[in-house]
């Protein structure tokens, strides 16, 4: 798994040093302070050590890196991504399995990146990125733009999602953590849904009612996607899953269910990356953290620097968790007269 992370003039992430990382691992901060930023940063690491040596696929390592950080940005040039006034190159180095992979570019780059070092061994398992809209009902348009238009729009986490929703379900028994976590998904919005190979859509399968899916409740589409790749195999127990805004479109109630999910899920062996603007989600962690006594490390935006923590260890100094502190002391107060 992920062991650790450094990022140097990663667009808005100037400097960044996170150590010590564990099954799950929480990213919290306002909108616009670079949560995103940093997941498709990881996961372009982690998809071009899945993607390198795999099968036919002749690309250098340094050739799937350039192709993958150009369609998950969708910059004019990769050497956009350096951070704009820095007076140093794009630098990333990551530890996966004790194993170093490390790149850095200049803002000149076009699509070479000349500097790269793997010591990283091949690995079988896939990697996905969950963001906070479905794509189930998206699913046709996300392959034909990048099928057959070669467009920008959808990048590389949405193509590669939907690439994946689109491996059939395989028979035989699952995995016992994927099994039971496949029927709490299934219990929480008391249905199930399938792709109908007939009409080559989605639906909604209730008792003996079919609904299509754009008439499906956004938040069970949401949770569906994640039941469908632990179906059809594609995540495995080496499988690091980034979750974008897990808080959107599910109530309080289904996030509460999702995250003892995703604990179970993480007890087999898949990593999470979450990133999270919700207090309500990093409650709910810190709560797991504290019943399950795990290291649960979170890394949070304070003004203009990120600060690594660890829930075990207590809820970490925020401005969002220091937001809805003061907003229930007062809804407190004004109960009280």
């Amino acid at each position: 798994m992920l062991n650790s992370v450094e990022l140097d003039n990663f667009g808005p992430l100037r400097h960044i040093r996170w150590g010590k990382l564990s099954n799950i691992n929480l990213i919290i901060g306002a909108n616009s302070s670079g949560k995103t930023f940093l997941l498709k940063a990881l996961y372009c690491s982690m998809r071009t050590l899945e993607e390198y040596q795999r099968g036919n696929d002749q690309r250098s390592a340094a050739e799937i890196l350039a192709d993958k950080l150009y369609w998950t940005f969708q910059a004019d040039k990769i050497g956009d991504l350096v951070t704009k006034n820095s007076d140093g190159p794009l630098t990333s180095r990551v530890r996966v399995d004790t194993k170093e992979f490390r790149y850095s570019f200049g803002r000149d780059t076009t699509k070479n990146i000349a500097s790269l070092e793997n010591h990283v061994s091949p690995r079988e398992s896939n990697s996905i990125f969950l963001p906070p809209k479905e794509v189930l009902s998206l699913q046709s348009i996300i392959l034909k733009s990048r099928d057959v238009d070669k467009e920008f729009g959808f990048d590389d986490t949405y193509y590669d999602l939907a690439r994946a929703l689109r491996i059939t379900p395989t028979k035989g028994k699952n995995h016992a953590h994927f099994a039971k976590a496949r029927e709490s998904l299934e219990d929480m919005f008391d249905g199930k849904v399938e792709f109908d190979s007939k009409t080559s859509r989605w639906q909604f399968k209730k008792g003996n009612q079919k609904f299509p899916i754009g008439a499906t409740a956004e938040g069970v589409k949401k949770i569906a996607i994640l039941d469908t790749l632990l179906g059809n195999r594609y995540l495995s127990k080496d499988s690091v899953v980034f979750i974008d805004e897990p808080e959107s479109a599910l109530h309080p109630v289904a996030i509460s269910r999702l995250i003892e999910i995703i604990v179970s899920l993480a007890a087999s062996g898949i990593q999470f990356f979450i990133a999270s603007h919700s207090y309500f989600v990093v409650k709910a962690l810190y709560v797991a953290a504290q019943k399950q006594q795990m290291p649960l490390p979170v890394l949070s935006f304070i003004k203009d620097h990120w600060v690594a923590n660890d829930l075990l260890s207590g809820m970490p100094d925020n401005p969002i968790i220091d937001e809805s502190i003061r907003l229930y002391e007062e809804e407190v107060e004004l109960a009280l007269g």
